[in-house]
C-alpha cells in the first residue's frame, strides 16, 4: 500500500499517492504536473538547470534552499513546501528577476535559464547558503550560452525580498512522517521508512541491514538517475532530528551524521579556518544544501574531501547499532576501496571535531580542474605542530592518492623530530612516494598527482614562512567580473 505524500506547492497541499519512491522531484514536476519549466540538463546535480526552493520547518520557522531536483526523491518533500520557477510570475507580470533577466540579455537558448532564476530568486528570499558571494551563489548553475556577464548584472540588481509565508501544518502529520510506505514497481516492491527519532532508525537499518540510507541523495540520487540501481528498501534521515544536532564543546564539535553542509560551514570554519573555505568550494550552493557532512563520511568515496581534512585534524566517528554505540578514529573507518569498519545495520551517528592546539598548523588544500563545484583531482590535509623550530607531531592526510582516504605515515615520519626547514621539506615530499601509488583517471594522470601532493607540501612550508606569500588562486567569487572560471 502506498501512504500519501503530501506538500506544498504555491501554498496549495498536493497529494501524491502510491508514487514509486526512487521518482525524482524534477520527473514529478515534469511529468504529472506538467511543470516543464523546470529543465533537466546532467540528471545529476551538476548544471542547476532543475534548480527549485525548497522550505522546512526548522525552529519554529519555514527556511528555504535551493535544491536540484533532478536528484531528490520525491518522498522527500513530504510535509515541505515547494517553489518552482512557474510560481513566480504573478498576474501575468514577470518576478523582477525573471524580468531583469530578460532587460539585461541574461538568456539565450533559455534551457539554463529556469534554474539560474532560481537561484537568484533564493538569494533575493535570503534562502540558505544564498548570502555568499554572487559567483558563489551560481556555481552550480552552468550556462553554454552567455558567459555569465550579463547574468552577473542581474545578480546585482536583485532587490531583497520577504520569503513565501506558508503554513506547513496542513502537510505536517506525525503518522504519515514516520514509517512507512511500499509500492509495487514492475514487480519490485520499493519501500521508503521515514523514521523520527533515532531510535525508530536504529530500528529500523536493524531489520533491514540491506537498506540504502538516503540523507541528501546527492549521491544515492545518481545511483538511480545513471546508474538505474534498484533500491529496494530505502530508509530516510530527514526526520531524525538527533542526527542534525551540531553541538560545540569545550573539546570541540560534535557534528550529528545528517548536518547539511549549508548548517556546518560556519561552525567548522571557525574550527578550521581553511577547511571553511575549502568547504564552500564542495558542490555548489545546491549541493551543500542537500548533502550531509556523515553521508560524505559514509559512502567512504576515496575522492570525498572531507575525510583528508576530518582525519588530520585527529576527528573521530560515533557508529550506532540497535542500542549500542563505538567510536573509532575516523581514519580507521576506511579499510578498502569501497569497504568500511561498518557491521550490518550500523550507521554513521557523528562526527567528533577536536579543537586543534594554540600555535598548531592546519592547512587544507583541494586541486580540481574547476574552481568551483568540482571533483578534487587531489585534496591535502596537514596539521603540523612546530616547537622551537622543530617539528614535534605531525599528520597528513590525503584524497585522491589511493583507494580510501589515507594517512601519509612515511612522510609523517620523514618529518618529525627533524627541524622546520626546506631540506627536511625535500625529504618528506619524497617519502610520500612510499604512502601512495596513485592512479591516472580522467581527473589526473599518477605522476601530476604525485607532483601535486608534494607541492602541496611545499605549500605548506611556504605559507608558514611568510603569511603574505601568494601561493593560492584567488576564488572566482572574490573576481566581481567574472562567476565562472
Amino acid at each position: 500500500m502506498g501512504e500519501t505524500i503530501r506538500f506544498l506547492l504555491d501554498g496549495e497541499v498536493q497529494e501524491v499517492r502510491g508514487a514509486n519512491p526512487t521518482t525524482t522531484l524534477l520527473e514529478h514536476l515534469r511529468g504529472p504536473m506538467r511543470r516543464t519549466g523546470t529543465k533537466e540538463g546532467c540528471a545529476e546535480g551538476d548544471c542547476g538547470s532543475c534548480t527549485v526552493l525548497v522550505g522546512e520547518a526548522e525552529d519554529d520557522k519555514v527556511s528555504w534552499r535551493a535544491v536540484n531536483a533532478c536528484i531528490q526523491f520525491l518522498p522527500m518533500l513530504h510535509g515541505k513546501a515547494l517553489v518552482t520557477v512557474e510560481s513566480l510570475a504573478k498576474g501575468g507580470d514577470l518576478h523582477p528577476v525573471q524580468q531583469a533577466m530578460v532587460d539585461k540579455h541574461g538568456s539565450q537558448c533559455g534551457f539554463c535559464t529556469p534554474g539560474i532564476v532560481m537561484s537568484l530568486y533564493g538569494r533575493a528570499i535570503a534562502a540558505k547558503g544564498a548570502g555568499a558571494p554572487v559567483g558563489e551563489v551560481l556555481a552550480g548553475n552552468l550556462c553554454r550560452c552567455t558567459g555569465y556577464g550579463p547574468i552577473i548584472e542581474v545578480a546585482k540588481g536583485v532587490a531583497d525580498e520577504a520569503p513565501p509565508t506558508v503554513d506547513l501544518s496542513r502537510v505536517r502529520d506525525e503518522t504519515m512522517l514516520r514509517l512507512s510506505y511500499e509500492d509495487e514497481v514492475h514487480g519490485l516492491t520499493r519501500t521508503w521508512l521515514a523514521p523520527r527519532t533515532i531510535d525508530e532508525l536504529a530500528q529500523a537499518y536493524l531489520a533491514h541491514p540491506d537498506a540504502t540510507i538516503v540523507a541528501g541523495a546527492t549521491d544515492v540520487g545518481l545511483w538511480v538517475t545513471k546508474l538505474r540501481k534498484p533500491l529496494p528498501v530505502l530508509i530516510s534521515l530527514s526526520e531524525v532530528a538527533e542526527l542534525k544536532a551540531l553541538d560545540e564543546t569545550a573539546e570541540g564539535l560534535r557534528i550529528g551524521a545528517g548536518v547539511r553542509y549549508v548548517d556546518a560551514i560556519e561552525a567548522v570554519a571557525k574550527l578550521y579556518p581553511d577547511l571553511g573555505a575549502m568547504m564552500r568550494r564542495l558542490g555548489s550552493t545546491q549541493v551543500r544544501n542537500s548533502g550531509t557532512i556523515g553521508g560524505n563520511i559514509a559512502n567512504g568515496s576515496p575522492i570525498g574531501d572531507m575525510p583528508p581534512a576530518l582525519i588530520a585534524a585527529g576527528a573521530a566517528l560515533v557508529l550506532r547499532r540497535g542500542d549500542a554505540r563505538r567510536e573509532m578514529a575516523l581514519e580507521d573507518f576506511f579499510l578498502d576501496y569501497g569497504k568500511q569498519d561498518r557491521r550490518p545495520g550500523e550507521f554513521v551517528e557523528a562526527v567528533i571535531a577536536p579543537r586543534l592546539d594554540v600555535g598548531r598548523l592546519f592547512k587544507v588544500f583541494k586541486l580540481s580542474k574547476r574552481f568551483d563545484q568540482d571533483i578534487s583531482a587531489v585534496c591535502g590535509a596537514f596539521s603540523l605542530a612546530v616547537e622551537g623550530g622543530v617539528v614535534t607531531d605531525a599528520r597528513i592526510a590525503f584524497g585522491g592518492m589511493a583507494g580510501t582516504p589515507k594517512r601519509a605515515k612515511a612522510c609523517e615520519a620523514a618529518l618529525i623530530g627533524r627541524p622546520w626547514s626546506e631540506a627536511t621539506v625535500e625529504t618528506a615530499m619524497a617519502a610520500l612516494d612510499a604512502d601512495y601509488a596513485p592512479m591516472s583517471d580522467m581527473r589526473a594522470s599518477a605522476a601530476y598527482r604525485s607532483l601535486a601532493a608534494r607541492n602541496m607540501l611545499r605549500k605548506v612550508f611556504l605559507e608558514s614562512q611568510d603569511p603574505s606569500v601568494e601561493t593560492r588562486v584567488v576564488p572566482e567569487s572574490a573576481r566581481p567580473e567574472r562567476a565562472h572560471g
